[in-house]
């Protein structure tokens, strides 16, 4: 227990504006163990890429016992801070999603995500019914005497056509980034965000550090550290290259070709 807390505590220093965080996200202990000898500083997983690496669906689809024995197995091979994609908690009221942050802490963990979409899908959750999610995860961390790193995920942007993004959805993330720390939030996670302005005010107007998640039409890490950008990481794209690697070389070995 006491190298998870110092783990902890090593995990909320990561974050800084001048170096940001970098987090390749894995799925399960191998990935986790591939990452690290890479030289990574910490951990995160991805629930898209774990649920599928599972044969599930995205969206609390995989088995919450499934999602425990995963992140206990990935603590269990790793030296560095390990933070875990819980998707909204797993739990419809803020008692049952207080049970489960208890149970991720107990296995290993130091730092979760935990998004602002409805289970359905579309939509959010409302301002007020967020903020109850994330006292509850704050109350499991107090209740295990942790200094648990809490990243709120808003999926405004995410939710939104990229030439629709404009100033309109970044007021409603800065509004849910100043709720989200209020109610006890370290972090404030905006996928789909990827214009450089917009990038830049979100840093300048949140009170919490900045995670976005890389992709293509991003800016590069460069230009993001100059935003202000705390933390990048690459969600399912990792694991989307390698499935992708292995279906190739699968379909040169069917074909009785060098693997």
């Amino acid at each position: 227990m006491y190298q998870q807390l110092e783990q902890a505590q090593q995990f909320h220093q990561l974050h800084q504006q001048a170096h940001p965080l970098i987090l390749v996200n894995a799925w399960d202990a191998g990935s986790a163990q591939t990452i690290q000898e890479a030289g990574a500083l910490a951990i995160a997983t991805g629930s898209w890429s774990v649920a599928h690496a599972h044969g599930y669906e995205d969206g609390e689809q995989l088995p919450f016992e499934l999602v425990l024995a995963n992140v206990q197995r990935i603590c269990k091979h790793s030296d560095v801070p390990v933070t875990i994609d819980i998707e909204g908690g797993y739990g419809q009221t803020p008692e049952q999603i207080q049970h489960n942050v208890i149970q991720i802490i107990q296995c290993g963990a130091v730092g979760i995500n935990m998004e602002d979409r409805l289970r359905a899908g579309d939509g959010l959750y409302s301002i007020q019914q967020q903020q109850a999610h994330l006292r509850a995860a704050c109350a499991a961390a107090d209740e295990m005497s942790i200094a648990l790193f809490i990243n709120a995920r808003t999926d405004i942007f995410f939710q939104a056509a990229v030439e629709t993004h404009d100033h309109t959805h970044l007021e409603a993330t800065i509004q849910r980034a100043h709720a989200y720390a209020e109610a006890g939030a370290h972090g404030i996670f905006v996928p789909g965000i990827c214009d450089e302005q917009l990038i830049r005010e979100l840093c300048q107007q949140s009170p919490i550090p900045v995670n976005i998640m890389f992709s293509a039409e991003m800016p590069s890490i460069s230009t993001l550290t100059a935003c202000g950008v705390a933390r990048i990481s690459y969600g399912p794209h990792p694991y989307l290259q390698l499935m992708d690697a292995l279906k190739q070389s699968s379909i040169r070995a069917l074909a009785g070709q060098s693997f």
